[in-house]
Parts: structure tokens; C-alpha cells; sequence
């Protein structure tokens, strides 16, 4: 499966490389030094994110992971988890390396689908830094108390379907 994505989303790069030649070669050779220059401006920061989350993976306390967060934690769990999701700061390297180094440590699948929700809807440190500068502080507190119910329904889902 991860090879048809991957030739998919090369075959899309290639699409879109003919057709920005088609358009213009120097338009292609532009695009192709920014690319360039983009990509050496986010390497250090990709690697600085994935040994930071091994470090935050491990520093968890992987001997309460069970209790709290574990299979039979129950909806108590599920806010647990929906809360620090919402406080987790960070981009996807260190909400997803949270998530899974709690699910080797015995958490469960309902409990992680609620953090990975809650982190990627409402992230508190997003919420105050961007949408608020950005937005009226009454729409951004909208859908956030709208998006509230997501990570419990998505918890619930996943126990109805059986064992993700």
C-alpha cells in the first residue's frame, strides 16, 4: 500500500513539473531552486523534530500509561487524553511520536484516537499564537467549543468497529 501512495504522489510531481515546463522552463528552474532551498531549510528542523520526540517518548511515564490511558480507563480516559491532546505543542513529529510511544506503553487505541483528535483540532498553543492573532476570538472559540464533542465521538466509534 505505501508504495501505490508513493507512486502516486510521484507521478503528481512529475504531472506538475511537465506542466509547469509546458508554461515556462525558467518558471521550472525557479520552482526547482526554491524546492531545493526549501527542502536544506527543512532537514535540520525534521531531524531536530524526530530526536526530540524520542526523547519525549521515553521521558513519558510509561508505568501510569495503563491506568490512565489504558483500554479500561473508560470516558475518564478519553478526557484525559483529549486534554493533553489539546496541550500538546508541536507539529505532527511530536504528536504522533507521543501517541505511539503510548501505545507500546499500553494505552489504548480509543484513548490515542482521542489525543491525535484533540491535538490536531484544538492544540492550545496553535489556538493561542495563530488563529487568535488572526481570527476574531469569537470564531476561533466557536469551532472550538463546536469541535469539542470530535475526539470523544471518534473514541466511541472505534470501540463500536472492535479493535483498531
Amino acid at each position: 500500500m505505501t508504495l501505490v501512495i508513493d507512486l502516486l504522489l510521484w507521478a503528481i510531481v512529475v504531472a506538475l513539473g511537465l506542466a509547469v515546463v509546458a508554461r515556462s522552463q525558467s518558471l521550472f528552474a525557479d520552482s526547482l531552486r526554491l524546492a531545493a532551498r526549501e527542502f536544506l531549510a527543512l532537514l535540520p528542523r525534521i531531524a531536530i523534530g524526530m530526536i526530540g520526540s524520542g526523547f519525549i517518548a521515553e521521558a513519558l511515564p510509561q508505568h501510569l500509561i495503563p491506568g490512565w490511558f489504558g483500554t479500561d480507563s473508560g470516558t475518564l480516559g478519553l478526557a484525559v487524553a483529549t486534554v493533553l491532546g489539546a496541550l500538546t505543542p508541536g507539529g505532527p513529529v511530536v504528536g504522533f511520536a507521543i501517541a505511539a510511544a503510548a501505545l507500546k506503553s499500553g494505552a489504548g487505541a480509543p484513548q490515542v484516537i482521542a489525543y491525535t483528535i484533540a491535538w490536531a483540532l484544538f492544540a492550545l498553543p496553535r489556538v493561542l499564537m495563530y488563529e487568535i492573532p488572526s481570527m476574531p476570538p469569537r470564531v476561533v472559540w466557536l469551532r472550538v467549543a463546536v469541535s469539542l464533542p470530535l475526539p470523544f465521538l471518534a473514541a466511541w466509534m472505534a470501540m463500536l468497529v472492535g479493535k483498531p
